[in-house]
């Protein structure tokens, strides 16, 4: 592929940061060709040729000359449409919708196969950070052990404010919108989908697994509270909103989304703002950090930019660690040490414990320190949606190779 004749699918926040990115990169080869959007009129801080903007994807799809589609629209839905039909008709797609493509990655796999075509999405997972294609070609299946971090920036940058700069969570979340940070409506971020999602695509290229949405514990930080922080202060921690992968043993993994207890000699302890940071750690290579803006225009269009010049070297995911024989089991039978802050005795008793190591009760709040399977805080978490409950993680797996 000598040039690279794109047609663009959203023209938003991101959208129109790879429109500036790709009139940039001169060494790149490649132009924007067509843009499909939703609203011709509407106003747009990039400045762009009409004659470029079409509401009608058949004249990308159709155009012979396009020879890559970049997908970033907002909807999933359409995404899903667009993503698929270019597929079919052959064309390769760089894609950026983390929703999407966590939601359809199987079958994304097997058209992928069919048509002998490409999708690439590095983008889709932690923004600028290259994690994806460092999973594919560079971590081999029996050796890692665990990926785990902060992918998304919005919750970091309001935790951080609230951490680092005193900030009460309601007004860290007011500055994360205004900036731009976090949406009108935050939910996606802030109860961990976001993060899910990513966690989901990285695990494929980790483990070779494909586990759907639906059968992962997922809880977010919108029911934290001055109590929960000023807990973790008392204790020279942060609460970070962390999700991670962890083999659990030679055949069996397990992964989950949650606020966690971070303390100051963890590498992720120090990853403030809008920032995002993964660990991946080995049985021989110990851990190794990755770092870098996981959200934003720029960042994100970077990320677009880079698998666009792959394509230009014929470059595709090859999954190779799905056809591995052995590759391990989902399982939710693990016990975690978590901290809940609960409002009454009878919900308490409402929870399945099987150790509770401490109990604290006042006027103002209270908590307790246990033991809980993660299957069973599967069952419970529609419980656990309650504002006047709040759980975080204490970290337990691989500490015996932190000292």
């Amino acid at each position: 592929m000598n040039e690279i004749r794109i047609g663009l699918f959203g023209f938003g926040v991101v959208g129109q940061g790879i429109y500036r990115v790709i009139r940039r990169a001169t060494n790149a080869h490649a132009s924007i060709e067509r843009i499909c959007v939703r609203n011709l009129a509407k106003p747009r801080a990039v400045e762009v040729d009409p004659s470029l903007l079409t509401d009608n994807p058949d004249s990308i799809l159709d155009d012979p000359d396009i020879n890559l589609v970049v997908e970033v629209v907002d909807d999933p839905e359409a995404s899903y449409r667009f993503v698929t039909e270019a597929i079919r008709r052959g064309i390769p797609v760089v894609s950026g919708s983390k929703a999407m493509i966590a939601r359809h990655l199987p079958e994304l796999i097997e058209l992928q196969r069919k048509h002998s075509t490409a999708l690439l999405y590095d983008a889709s997972s932690c923004g600028s950070i290259p994690v994806i294609r460092n999973l594919e070609e560079y971590y081999d299946n029996d050796l890692l052990l665990e990926v785990k971090g902060i992918l998304n920036g919005s919750s970091n940058y309001i935790l951080s404010r609230v951490f680092d700069h005193g900030e009460p969570y309601d007004q860290a979340l007011t500055r994360a919108q205004q900036l731009g940070f976090a949406e009108s409506d935050p939910s996606f971020d802030i109860e961990g989908f976001d993060s899910l999602f990513k966690l989901i695509i990285i695990t494929v290229h980790a483990l070779g697994v494909y586990i759907s949405p639906e059968r992962i514990f997922t809880y977010g930080i919108s029911s934290i509270s001055d109590s929960d922080i000023r807990y973790a202060r008392e204790k020279s921690m942060k609460i970070k909103l962390v999700a991670q992968v962890v083999k659990v043993s030679a055949d069996r993994f397990t992964m989950f989304v949650m606020p966690e207890f971070v303390t100051p000699s963890r590498y992720i302890y120090s990853v403030d703002d809008e920032y995002n940071g993964v660990v991946i750690r080995g049985e021989c290579y110990d851990r190794q950090f990755m770092f870098g803006k996981g959200a934003g225009s720029l960042p994100t269009a970077s990320s677009i930019l880079s698998d666009v010049m792959a394509r230009r070297h014929g470059y595709r995911y090859e999954y190779k660690k799905m056809d591995y024989v052995d590759r391990p089991d989902y399982t939710t039978d693990v016990p975690l040490k978590i901290y809940m802050r609960y409002p009454d005795s009878d919900f308490l008793q409402s929870i399945p414990f099987t150790r509770i190591t401490e109990h604290y009760t006042s006027a103002d709040y209270n908590y307790v320190i246990g033991e809980i399977p993660l299957s069973r805080l599967i069952e419970i978490r529609d419980r656990l949606s309650d504002k006047n409950v709040f759980i975080a993680n204490f970290p337990q797996f691989f500490l015996d190779l932190d000292d």
